[in-house]
């Protein structure tokens, strides 16, 4: 009964369009478009599947890491280098110690320009 009844269903013919376009079907809900189900996994599958995902998360997860230390490490390098490059250079420095404060009323602006304080004291 439950077949014949669902068969009816499909004949009924339906009229004419009232927009005239007798080649557009009517529309259908999209969960009933869909025919199969789709391919079901079993839980063995389904568990392999996990933990290949979370193997691979892991892995990347331990590059990224990697790639982070490699990145600090060569950062902390730089900033070493640099810090022994500057004292390298205050080291090589020639300086001349002015006593005489009178002088610096009397320089020119280049020559003030070119002056800097350092701590004379603390080189021993």
């Amino acid at each position: 009964m439950a077949n014949s009844e669902s068969e009816t269903k499909q004949i009924i013919h339906r009229g004419k369009p009232k927009s005239g376009r007798v080649w557009k079907e009517p529309k259908k809900r999209f969960s009933s478009i869909i025919k199969t189900k789709g391919l079901r996994l079993s839980l063995e599958k389904k568990k392999k599947l996990r933990e290949v995902v979370k193997s691979n998360q892991a892995q990347s997860r331990a590059i990224i890491e990697q790639k982070k230390a490699d990145k600090e490490a060569k950062k902390q390098r730089r900033i070493a280098n640099l810090k022994r490059a500057e004292e390298n250079r205050k080291k090589s420095e020639v300086v001349q110690v002015i006593k005489n404060t009178a002088k610096i009323k009397r320089m020119k602006k280049k020559q003030l320009r070119m002056i800097e304080k350092r701590d004379t004291v603390g080189k021993v």
